[in-house]
């Protein structure tokens, strides 16, 4: 080979070389660290902002998406709303047939069951369901707190408890994330109702934001480990939680040791930089303005590069665990019947039976007048990102029709008449997920009452209630019933009673209502819910006996709403002058103005309010009865005093005739030395199996240090007093069984934590 041939063959294997050199690093095969070091300024910011509010490539109707990079092998990944069931477009360009999604019960159903199996039951259906659409992040679960019951969106909420709604939403995590599908546990933290929810400030003490509002939180986190956490839009102590290092660097990573990315709630916080700095890692949806202000953050040095490479590294770590990554086949065509049978036995698992003289259950061959608007157009769920496009709803009058029930024909035909007349005068939806008005409750003539009380055995009477994002509740005509309602109550008992025949009222609610001026006139009152899609089977398989019931309430039913501890100052106040800090308005109605609200009561919310300040309640928390009876015996402790753990065992036997399940609740009440403590504070719980006549189980329970312990404030940690405890084991918060003492032998810092949430 001649000299010259020589050199150009070196030359082509410098250029061969140098080829290879070029080829960018590929996300999934390259360290991420490389993957972010081969982008471009302006790709780093459009990972970090999501990709805006385009329709989401073959999912309509999704939420959003991020931003893909084709040559470094980053894909977009979709994220949907689902608290309830997946959200996404039954309608899609091109095609003839319709895509549906399983419309679940609401979480606070959910809760009301106490049963976290068959709550990641759910989740795994809603995970399937997900992958098989193409979706690769489920915006959910919510676990903010029932703090009132106003609140418009408590029914996407799981309890008035933080140890409820953790382990409920732990369990939904679990279960939506064993399908390989993401999930993002919302509204962190604080939004606890609609009202100026983009601007509110919530002021709150360390020590109830730590042992109520965060508590829930830090459960889902340490327990379920979800790929993503979503900030919300209020302020917490004069600053939004997206830009708040604070609550999303000290408390969520430091504290918590949550290694997954943080999103915005869709358009939350005001400040891109700021959200940066703090720890939240994508901005949802995204905007150009954003884009914009983290360029020019970069080019001044206002937000550092290895602050932005900190924030994409979080994001493509979901992005290779998502379905999109990893490009799996997805159907477009779920189980979606196999996924109805699931909702239908979650929706009977937590329906709660508030009253029984007799009434129920209902005989094989009953002939039922069915009263009430929610009887016919039974509600599923609530609006807003928690509703579902759902391929039907069945109404408690085809559930009752379909378990061999005879209902009275001409009342059904005059209230379907009556809906009818009402969805032609209908009007159109004001806003994006504003739903059309609830059909007012019929009123029903004195005669036609008193022909269907001598022809049928008993009276149904539905009360129905929908709720959702925006607008919170009202007291009248919601949180109460409305005069129409209280005349055809009183109307069809006394008509129904006159006959010797029994009443039963259907609570298809989304929230907490008022019952104690009225629960006296019926024989039973089943709380329903919002039951999903298969509502009215799962209604009558409660109300018939084929499934017993066996929820109890994980929120409290208040005599009166001026009782509730933050009727007082509920949802707050408005500040003088316009907010200049507002986020940009978009196609939702956020406020105009500053708006402040004053959590003054502490850490006593909901049963440790009522408990500790003898407050009598209508329902109390934990309550709901049974088809039989149980009988609580030979609590154990595995110790008299307290040394890093402690369990205690509980007996529980049905002493009914008939098959049953008992939610066991354990309470623990503390000595209140240094500040002032509720009476009693749920610690465990726990459900039995279905138990037959006679048939016994034994429930174990865990104590650990933080079991124990408040939170002191001024030494930013976790302590529990010396002193005697006792826990007390029932079947509610007011119905106690069982009791026994240990003691703690010293103060005892059991978790010191960074500082406060300023």
């Amino acid at each position: 080979m001649t000299r010259s041939a020589l050199i150009l063959l070196a030359l082509g294997a410098g250029g061969a070389v140098a080829a290879v050199a070029a080829e960018p690093p590929q996300l999934g095969k390259s360290p991420a660290r490389q993957v972010v070091a081969a982008m471009t300024l302006e790709e780093k910011v459009s990972i970090a902002v999501g990709g805006g509010r385009r329709r989401p490539p073959g999912v309509p109707g999704a939420a959003g998406t991020t931003t893909a990079i084709p040559r470094l092998g980053i894909p977009s990944i979709v994220l949907a709303d689902g608290p309830a069931g997946l959200r996404i477009a039954p309608r899609r360009e091109g095609e003839a047939r319709t895509f549906y999604c399983t419309a679940f019960p609401i979480e606070t159903l959910l809760a009301s069951s106490w049963d976290t199996e068959l709550v990641e039951r759910v989740g795994r259906a809603m995970g399937d369901e997900a992958r098989e659409y193409g979706v690769d992040v489920l915006l959910g679960p919510a676990l903010n707190t029932h703090r009132n019951p106003l609140g418009g969106r408590n029914f996407e909420y799981y309890s008035e408890d933080p140890l409820v709604s953790g382990r409920m939403a732990a369990a939904m995590v679990k279960g939506v994330q064993a399908e390989g599908v993401g999930t993002s546990v919302k509204h962190f933290v604080a939004n606890d109702h609609e009202w100026n929810r983009q601007v509110i400030d919530v002021r709150v003490s360390q020590r109830a934001l730590r042992e109520i509002y965060l508590r829930g939180f830090e459960i889902v986190v340490r327990e379920g480990r979800p790929w993503t956490v979503m900030s919300s839009y209020n302020k917490v102590n004069g600053t939004y939680t997206s830009e708040s290092p604070a609550l999303l660097t000290g408390v969520l990573r430091d504290d918590w040791g949550f290694g997954g990315l943080v999103m915005t709630d869709w358009g939350g916080g005001r400040d891109a930089v700021a959200q940066m700095n703090a720890g939240n890692d994508l901005l949802m949806p995204g905007n150009p303005q954003q884009r914009e202000a983290l360029l020019a953050a970069l080019a001044s040095g206002a937000l550092k590069e290895d602050v932005l490479d900190r924030n994409l590294a979080r994001i493509l770590e979901v992005i290779t665990r998502a379905p999109a990554f990893r490009k799996p086949e997805h159907s477009d065509a779920p189980d979606l019947q196999s996924h109805a049978r699931v909702a239908r036995e979650a929706a009977a698992g937590g329906m709660v039976l508030l009253r029984n003289e007799g009434a129920l259950p209902l005989a094989s061959a009953a002939r039922v007048a069915l009263f009430g608007v929610a009887g016919y157009a039974t509600i599923t769920g609530g609006t807003g990102s928690g509703d579902v496009n759902k391929a039907y709803a069945v109404s408690l009058l085809q559930g009752l029709k379909d378990a061999g029930l005879a209902v009275d024909v001409a009342l059904a035909d005059a209230y379907t008449g009556y809906l009818a007349e009402q969805e032609r005068d209908r009007p159109a939806p004001a806003r994006p997920f504003a739903p059309p008005p609830l059909a007012p409750e019929r009123t029903v003539a004195a005669d036609e009452i008193g022909r269907t009380a001598g022809d049928a055995d008993l009276a149904v009477v539905t009360i129905g209630r929908r709720s959702g994002e925006f607008v919170d509740r009202r007291r009248e005509d919601d949180f109460e019933l409305s005069l129409v309602e209280k005349a055809l109550l009183h109307d069809v008992a006394e008509a129904f009673h006159a006959q010797k025949k029994k009443v039963v009222v259907v609570l298809n609610v989304g929230g907490v209502v008022e019952t104690a001026s009225w629960r006296e006139l019926p024989e039973a009152i089943l709380l329903a819910w919002q039951p999903g899609q298969e509502a009215g089977h799962a209604m009558a398989d409660v109300l018939t006996g084929r499934v017993p019931p066996s929820g109890k309430l994980a929120t409290t039913f208040p005599i009166r709403w001026e009782d509730v501890p933050s009727s007082a100052n509920f949802p707050g106040k408005v500040l003088e002058g316009p907010d200049p800090n507002a986020p940009p308005r978009g196609p939702f109605p956020p406020a105009a103005r500053a708006a402040e609200v004053s959590y003054d009561d502490g850490v006593f919310v909901g049963y440790r309010h009522y408990a500790t300040r003898g407050v009598k309640v209508a329902y109390p928390f934990g309550y709901g009865l049974s088809y039989t009876s149980f009988r609580y015996t030979d609590l154990k402790l595995s110790s008299r005093r307290f040394s890093g753990t402690l369990t205690a065992s509980v007996t529980i036997t049905n002493a009914g005739r008939t098959p049953g399940r008992e939610v066991a609740q354990l309470y623990l009440s503390a000595p209140a030395k240094a500040v002032p403590k509720p009476a009693l504070e749920l610690r465990g719980f726990a459900k039995t199996r279905l138990l037959r006549p006679g048939e016994s189980q034994t429930l174990t329970f865990t104590l650990a240090p933080r079991d124990l312990a408040w939170f002191d404030e001024q030494a930013s940690a976790w302590r529990a007093d010396a002193g005697t405890y006792t826990v007390k084991v029932g079947a509610s918060s007011e119905d106690i069984r069982q009791s026994g003492t240990f003691t703690q032998a010293r103060d005892q810092q059991v978790e010191t934590v960074h500082g406060a949430v300023r």
